[in-house]
């Protein structure tokens, strides 16, 4: 099991990078068809007619899903889980099938609660790369998360 970490843990510089993920058509498909069915999400051929695409990408929603995932799965344990207080994303580039993604992150800041002595917030950079090392996404994400003071009451354990 992962070690959780605590605010007091994540230092400005701390890096991590997370495991892969493949990402097929079928699955570009189907997110577009159930959350962003713009035709060149659900259409090779105008995907490929489309002067920014061209070609079969998927959503910029579907990136972020999956670098959800792989921050959730296999990123560093927070206190308290992924606790989302804010962020701003961008997309340099769309994702295509067969990219293989994972998520390099990077502690930009750490502060306590002035309110909340038992959690703080982290703003994490992350960017959803593939294996080649191109930038698909990049996130700057304010999380929320807890003192090892609040994991004795809280009663979480690693």
């Amino acid at each position: 099991m992962r070690p959780i970490h605590h605010l007091e843990d994540l230092d400005p510089g701390t890096t991590f990078v997370t495991d892969g993920y493949t990402l097929t058509t079928d699955e570009i498909f189907d997110f577009a068809r159930r959350y962003d069915p713009q035709e060149f999400h659900l259409d090779e051929a105008a995907a490929r007619a489309h002067p920014v695409f061209q070609g079969l990408s998927a959503s910029g929603w579907h990136t972020a899903s999956i670098t959800m995932r792989l921050l959730t799965t296999t990123g560093p344990r927070l206190a308290g889980g992924v606790i989302g207080l804010g962020g701003e994303v961008t997309w340099p580039r769309p994702a295509r099938p067969g990219d293989r993604l994972s998520v390099h992150g990077e502690v930009i800041e750490r502060r306590a609660s002035k309110s909340r002595a038992d959690r703080g917030i982290v703003t994490l950079r992350c960017e959803t790369r593939t294996d080649a090392g191109d930038v698909l996404q990049i996130l700057i994400a304010k999380l929320m998360v807890f003192t090892r003071a609040a994991g004795a009451t809280t009663g979480e354990s690693a």
